[in-house]
Parts: C-alpha cells; structure tokens; sequence
C-alpha cells in the first residue's frame, strides 16, 4: 500500500478501509481508539492537489488529537481526552490526512516488545504468535498488514526502527529537531523523536517533507531549512561509500542472518556501493544500553511525575492527597514502568547524580564522538537491524545480557544519543520472517539516507510490499 494509490480514489472509500481496519483488529491488537472517519469525510475540503490528500493515517497513542482519547497505552491515562492537536498532527491534516485510529504501544513508550500495552500484545503481521517490536508497535503492524500507507510513531531507543524490522516495512527516525514533538507524550526529552513507517521510501519522502519544519511551541525544533527529499530523490548507488559497523556483524550468532546478509551486499557491490568495514570500540558498543538505561529513566521520571491522579487521568481514592498519589500510580502503571521509575529516581538522587545520572551523560558524548568518527569517510553507516528474527515472548529476550542482545539488538541507540537520521529498510525474508538493515546518517543529511536507502530498495524490489502480498 502506498500514498498515492489513494491520489485517484473516491475519498468514501476510506470508510471502506476503516471496516477492513476493525475486522483485522480482531487478530493484530493494535489499536487503541478508532477515529471518526465519517466526520472527517463529510468536513473534508482538501483540494486533490495535497501531497497527502484522502491519505489515511495512523497516530500512534502518545500523540495528542483534539477530543480523541489519547491513552499512551497505560491505565492511568485511560480516561485523558486532549484538548489540543499535536503540531504534527496538524501539519498532516492540512496536508489532506484522514486519522482512522490511535495505535497501541508500549506503555508511555516504555518497551521494545510490543507485549507492554495496557491493551496487551500487538501481534506480528507475519505471524500472530511473534512481537512486533516495540514500542511503536501497532503503528507497524498496521502499515505492515496493507491497512494504511503511513502510520506516525516515536523513536527514543529504536521504538520505530526496530518493529520495522520486525514487521518488514520502513521506518524513518529524522534528525532530532526535524519534526516538532509538541503534543507528543513525552518518555526521554533529549532522546526522544517524532518518527513514521511507510511502505517503500519515495513515500517516505514525501512524509518528512510534509511533517518536518520550525515550531515555536518546541524549543528544540530547528530552523533549518526543509528539502524537496521527494523530488530530489535518486536511488543511483555507484560510488555511494557506505561503512559496515562490525560490532553488530560479529554480535549476530543465528546462522540463517550470514548468508542472507552477505548476498545482500554483494548485489550492493555489483551496482557499484563502495562497501568497508568499520569497527567503533566496543566499550563503547557494549556502555549503549546501560547509559541508555540510566539517561531514559531519569528523565522519565521527571517528565511523568505529572502523572499522580490529582491534574489529570485516572484517580484511585485515598484518604488524603498523597494516599491518591500513591494508589492511582501504583494501580495506574505497570509493574515495568514503575521499576523505571525506581531506576529513573534512584538516578536522580542528589547524591548519586554525579556517579550515575552525569557520568552516564559523559559517556553518551564519548558515544557520539565515536560515531562522528566513523561516519568521516561514508555517506551512511549500515547494521543489519536486528539480531534475531521477530521473537515469540516467550522466547528468550536478553536476560542474560549477551553480546547478540547488548550490541545487535541495541545499536540503533547510536542515532538517538547523536540525534542523527536513521532508517530501517527490509532486504530479504529468512523462514518467512522479513529482516532489514538500518542506516545512520549525517546530521540532517537526510536527503543522502533517502537516497541510499531508494537503492537499497532497487535492488531488493520490497517497496510498496506489505504482508497481504507475500
């Protein structure tokens, strides 16, 4: 499914598409609250010129819609209706977006599974018993079974990136500051980024170009000038210098991913890519996930403390203020969350900021530094996406901490800590599950990550595929 085959349609026939979208809800979980189609129909006044006209579009449950329940997939918001849109949800209406629903995700984006929804599991396209990845999890799945050709997420550790992967479809996190993150419930603020799935990577195009730009009401949104990323779009790959990051090779142990791989670059090789590998200390490789955990955390707690059941949300009784604080936040959040928070707070502590929380941010610049370093010679580096293919949850998740899961399943942190444009793209199927490479660009270079990634999908011929096709 793709943006522009709804350029020619009758826009009723979204109504259509809203019923096929209930029915397959039924096997996908990924839906939180359906839209009102209707209205938007009879109000719509969209002339057929609009880069995204009669295009259905799906919000992930932390962005804010005026008058729509936005839950952030947890109990203690289960009631909260906005007042306001969200920037980005503005930018695409005026663009010609229809919303058909708000998408389940991993409670306050806090997951990369899938499984951590106040709703419960998002199931995988491709397999119902597997995960999507999280935590923009229902966003994928509902782009990756042909129910809409654009679906908005967020991205704070590889939440888009990684159930692209796992759901076979693109998934682009911008440079941090490209899209406008007002009205966005917020996890990690200086990791956190607006992020979207599409099918193929012309539409991928289109869509930054749509939901990018300068918003006063976000302090952190750039000035910096928008691209035509559509028009300028060129997939020619000759000469392209593109570093493979060996940490992550060398991390992946399932014997199905090598060859897969291997042949991949190969047809890279033939249509002229300069392939090398790059090696980025693996201190650093293996500090990801830890310095991830303490910087996230932390400012999570900080940013939910809003959350006590007295402003806004679900309320519990109590017998005094703090009794209703304490009973709506235990009863309101998982019990994962509430060990972030523990973590987060503990962080926080006067006395261990400096030892854990400042320290942990010291080491994200010797993150960063590195990456600068070895992006100095190559237009993009390029990872596979993913250790494993899409997980059963009752699989084993990284418990023990092995080098397959703090490096190859984690890796994507690099393009959050440095706030680069990132983004994942299927390449091949292994057992009848899709696997995908990422890239990592330059800051706000996404004009050469487009490009490389329209290649990288030439030679693969996935676009526009999506789990009805196969």
């Amino acid at each position: 499914m793709r943006i522009q085959d709804f350029k020619n349609k009758d826009i009723h026939e979204l109504v259509d598409l809203q019923a096929r979208l209930v029915s397959a809800n039924e096997k996908l979980n990924a839906v939180v609250s359906f839209c009102d189609v209707d209205a938007q129909i009879k109000d719509y006044k969209m002339k057929e010129d609009a880069p995204l006209f009669g295009t259905p579009v799906v919000l992930k449950d932390n962005i804010s819609t005026k008058g729509v329940r936005t839950t952030a997939s947890s109990r203690i918001l289960d009631n909260y209706v906005p007042f306001y849109d969200a920037t980005v949800v503005k930018k695409l209406r005026d663009a010609g977006a229809i919303f058909t629903c708000k998408s389940a995700m991993d409670e306050l984006g806090m997951g990369g599974t899938g499984l951590n929804a106040y709703t419960g599991k998002v199931n995988n396209p491709y397999d119902l018993e597997r995960i999507t990845g999280g935590s923009s999890s229902g966003s994928a799945a509902l782009v990756a079974a042909g129910l809409t050709p654009l679906a908005i997420g967020t991205d704070t550790g590889d939440s888009v990136r990684k159930p692209a992967a796992y759901c076979g479809i693109v998934g682009v996190k911008p440079t941090y500051g490209r899209i406008s993150r007002y009205g966005v419930i917020p996890y990690a603020s200086s990791l956190d980024h607006v992020g979207y799935f599409t099918t193929n990577i012309e539409d991928a195009a289109l869509a930054l170009e749509v939901m990018a730009g300068r918003d006063d009401q976000d302090m952190t949104s750039s000035y910096k000038e928008v691209e035509a990323y559509a028009s300028l779009l060129n997939g020619d790959l000759k000469g392209k210098k593109i570093g493979i990051i060996t940490n992550v090779i060398d991390a992946i142990v399932d014997p199905r991913f090598r060859p897969s791989f291997d042949a991949f670059t190969k047809k890279l090789e033939e249509k002229g890519t300069i392939l090398e590998m790059v090696t980025i200390d693996q201190d650093l490789m293996n500090a990801l996930l830890p310095t991830y955990f303490i910087i996230s955390n932390a400012e999570a707690t900080a940013n939910h403390s809003n959350l006590d059941g007295i402003r806004f949300g679900m309320r519990e009784p109590g017998e005094d203020l703090n009794e209703i604080m304490i009973n709506s936040r235990t009863k309101g959040f998982s019990s994962d969350v509430r060990n972030r928070f523990v973590i987060g707070s503990y962080s926080l502590f006067v006395e261990n900021q400096d030892k854990i929380f400042r320290k942990a941010q010291k080491v994200r610049r010797v993150i960063v530094e590195a990456v600068d370093e070895a992006l100095k010679n190559y237009d993009v580096l390029l990872a596979p996406a993913a250790g494993t293919l899409a997980p059963k949850p009752d699989d084993s998740y990284g418990e023990d901490l092995n080098n397959t899961f703090m490096v190859a399943e984690n890796h994507m942190l690099l393009g959050n800590f440095s706030g680069y444009p990132s983004i994942t793209v299927p390449y091949d199927m292994v057992d009848g599950m899709p696997v995908a490479i990422n890239l990592l660009a330059r800051a706000f270079d996404e004009q050469t990550m487009f490009n490389v990634a329209k290649g990288i999908e030439d030679v693969t011929g996935l676009a526009g595929i999506t789990k009805e096709d196969f």
